[in-house]
């Protein structure tokens, strides 16, 4: 099986940076925007920039005044306590480090004795770093199905466009 092609641009791209002398707070825009609508993004960026994340820390969430999420998970399934996986060293390494920054940023707390326990796996990214991922199918299959899904991106656009939804 052939591996799929990176998807890439239809445009170039304009690194900016939306905090100057900031390299490591960038984003990117159409490099073919010219005179004042390149001009008003990026001013638009840079007023606004206090509203995005660079670094997971960053990201406050939402108050649970506001809204709070809970899973619907059907009474009558047994909870399921995967298997612990094992790693190789360098492995193992990664997933410390990421569960440490996640931890850190306040996104995830440690439990002494979970119903749920579901494993974590590593993917490759491209570059040859990792990316950490939880098997939640285990989970997933205890969760009713939603009979009411969102609708189609096409369609939502469509909808947007004011054609005959």
């Amino acid at each position: 099986m052939e591996a799929a092609a990176k998807v890439q641009p239809t445009e170039e791209l304009l690194n900016i940076e939306v905090i100057p002398r900031s390299l490591d707070k960038t984003t990117r825009i159409d490099s073919h925007l010219r005179g004042e609508t390149k001009e008003e993004i990026i001013s638009c960026l840079r007023r606004n920039a206090d509203i995005f994340t660079w670094a997971p820390q960053d990201l406050e969430g939402v108050n649970p005044k506001v809204i709070t999420h809970h899973l619907n998970i059907d009474p009558r399934v047994k909870p399921v306590k995967q298997k612990k996986r094992h790693f190789r060293p360098e492995k193992d390494k990664v997933i410390q480090a990421e569960v440490d920054k996640l931890m850190a940023a306040g996104h995830i707390e440690e439990t002494q004795f979970p119903e749920w326990l579901s494993n974590v796996d590593l993917v490759p990214k491209p570059g040859g770093k990792w990316r950490m991922c939880i098997d939640f199918r285990d989970l997933k299959k205890a969760c009713p199905k939603d009979f009411y899904r969102l609708p189609r991106i096409d369609q939502l656009v469509d909808c947007t466009l004011a054609v005959s939804c």
